[in-house]
């Protein structure tokens, strides 16, 4: 018998079950796959939402929480494992943007550093972008110098290693659940193809397919999957066209520190269907290639598609189901999965322990009208996040 069973080996599972085993109990963590091998995988890794002042008050209010995490804790993992995140604070250009009052707005209410860019300034920071559509456009932009980006395999393969440490921490991959155990309200354990595990509570972290699990027990959640697809350009030999994150019309360039640029994303309803299509291959090339021109002689390394688990509002299912004592969720956070894990597992885990929580725990509950009207909670009293507020 565990203590826990932490159900979905993604950034959000390992870091529930990295705090679980902090607090002192054993943990059975249970990943239907490889961990990290689905969205934490395939994301862009940027440690922001793409344009944070668009989203409502409970995304707001874990982002808050999250961002100022990273940098310690990739040290920490990078120290403690050997495999390094590669997490650089590089910042954001936001070029064509048509809201931006609203974002000078947010910046101001939040305390966030977001400035008023010029063309000629955005020029001398990235002259790559001096005969850009976008640019001529709108003669300028905003610059959000703060901002950071990692690599997310990097960090996958970082929180696996870093679980491997732990004796209280037991890693289970290619273990589909295909049931839960139950006696009376209680849970007890989940149904595996390797066999049954028994454990006190449960923690679904099971990203897009957390939906599918949860109707297998009667459970109704609103987390479906949306087909993201993205590709990495190699420039050509000896180039490094961009030093810095570029965002437009909802396509973004994140220069990696090998040199190339990885770009991204399409928003797909497609089911469970990860193929990559020539559609997208084309749209996302020309899409490079219209925001820095340099990349036009680049070659396509790699392309491939990821499955965000969407969720009403993109904001997350965070607390028990009503009705399964002992059955916990961590799930439905869209987009923002790595920009809200660090608060999203802390939130998670609090609750899970009956321990006071770091955010107001209300909008992310099963059945809150916030999963449904976008800005019903306020962001009033967040608390600021440290090194310390993670390990």
């Amino acid at each position: 018998m565990r203590d826990v069973i932490v159900v979905g080996g993604g950034v959000i599972g390992m870091m529930s079950a990295w705090r679980l085993a902090q607090a002192g109990l054993t943990v059975t963590l249970v990943e239907r796959g490889r961990c990290a091998g689905e969205a934490s995988w395939a994301g862009g890794g940027i440690v922001s939402p793409l344009y944070p002042w668009r989203y409502s008050a409970p995304v707001s209010a874990l982002s808050a929480l999250s961002e100022g995490v990273y940098p310690a804790l990739c040290r920490q993992l990078y120290d403690e494992t050997g495999v390094d995140p590669q997490f650089t604070r590089h910042g954001l250009l936001y070029l064509a943007v048509d809201d931006a009052e609203d974002a000078r707005q947010w910046a101001q209410r939040f305390g966030k550093p977001l400035e008023d860019i010029d063309a000629d300034a955005i020029c001398g920071l990235e002259p790559g972008l001096a005969e850009t559509d976008w640019l001529r456009r709108q003669q300028g932009g905003l610059w959000m110098p703060t901002l950071g980006s990692l690599r997310n395999p990097r960090l996958g393969r970082a929180l696996r290693a870093r679980l491997e440490r732990d004796r209280r921490v037991e890693v289970r991959e290619d273990c589909e659940v295909i049931g839960f155990r139950r006696r009376g309200d209680d849970v007890v354990g989940v149904e595996t193809v390797q066999g049954r595990i028994d454990g006190g509570r449960i923690l679904v972290c099971g990203g897009a397919w957390s939906g599918e699990l949860l109707r297998r027990a009667g459970v109704g959640l609103a987390v479906n999957p949306v087909k993201g697809q993205m590709m990495v350009l190699k420039p050509p030999y000896g180039t490094r066209p961009l030093s810095r994150v570029v965002l437009a019309d909802g396509r973004y360039l994140i220069p990696r520190q090998d040199g190339r640029i990885l770009v991204g994303s399409t928003l797909e309803h497609q089911g469970f269907d990860k193929t990559t299509t020539s559609a997208a291959r084309v749209s996302l090339y020309r899409s490079a290639v219209r925001l820095l021109p340099a990349l036009s002689g680049a070659s396509i390394e790699h392309h491939w598609a990821g499955l965000r688990p969407g969720s009403p509002g993109g904001i997350p299912f965070i607390g028990e189901v009503p009705g399964w004592a002992g059955l916990h969720v961590n799930a439905g956070h869209f987009r923002n999965g790595l920009v809200l894990a660090p608060a999203a597992a802390r939130l998670g885990v609090e609750l899970l322990l009956g321990e006071r929580p770091c955010v107001d725990p209300a909008p992310y509950r099963l059945g809150h009208d916030a999963h449904h009207v976008q800005d019903s909670a306020s962001p009033a009293g967040l608390a600021q996040s440290t090194a310390s507020n993670w390990c």
